[in-house]
């Protein structure tokens, strides 16, 4: 039996025999990323950070991990302290902006003047797997406001972190370095992909062709 699954066994146990209801059973574990000591200089400037899409079970309450036969698993008492999307994005725009010293906001945009870019951050795997490793995959895209004259990128990131998948805490820990090691990519524009840069026809004057008023 995977100690996760014995950990959540255990606790259930306890609970059964405590009768107590006063929540003591649960375990709840913090998303903080660990400050990066890298500075990239600022690429993004202002940037709207729209909420981090995760898969289903990586989006639940429940911490997951990936048991030796493969099945994505998880247990309603060891949970994460916040819904792991919001958490995700709000750490993520704090370590970007901290990284870049840009101001890397999550959505809404909260200022009156549009942001200058848009980031948009795709997960597709954020787990503890069973090869020992806490796996963040996914694409990030960042667009120039308003889809003109700009740069607009598209980058693919892979992350590894090592992890004891068998320790709740040591998961937690690892997701949080997986998210540091993303915001560090992010800030310097990293990963394969593509980068397109978008001209305004007329020599760069929107209005060039355009007849006098008077």
């Amino acid at each position: 039996m995977n100690r996760l699954t014995k950990i959540a066994a255990i606790t259930l146990t306890a609970i059964g025999l405590s009768g107590c209801g006063d929540g003591t059973g649960t375990a709840r574990y913090v998303i903080d990323p660990p400050a990066s000591t890298q500075f990239t200089g600022d690429q993004l400037g202002a940037t709207e950070l729209k909420e981090v899409s995760l898969p289903d079970y990586a989006a639940a309450d429940e911490l997951s991990w990936q048991g030796t036969d493969g099945a994505v698993r998880s247990s309603t008492k060891i949970l994460w302290a916040d819904n792991p999307e919001r958490a995700f994005t709000i750490t993520l725009a704090r370590a970007i902006s901290e990284i870049s010293g840009g101001s890397v906001v999550p959505e809404p945009w909260p200022f009156p003047s549009p942001p200058q870019h848009r980031l948009d951050v795709r997960v597709e795997q954020a787990l503890a797997a069973n090869d020992g490793y806490f796996r963040l995959k996914g694409r990030y895209f960042v667009a120039a406001e308003g889809g003109g004259a700009g740069s607009h990128h598209t980058r693919v990131f892979d992350i590894a972190v090592p992890v004891d998948q068998d320790n709740p805490q040591a998961v937690a820990n690892a997701a949080s370095v997986a998210i540091t090691m993303l915001a560090e990519q992010i800030a310097a524009l990293g990963g394969p992909g593509t980068t397109i840069v978008a001209t305004v026809p007329g020599g760069g004057d929107p209005y060039a062709d355009l007849p006098p008023l008077f």
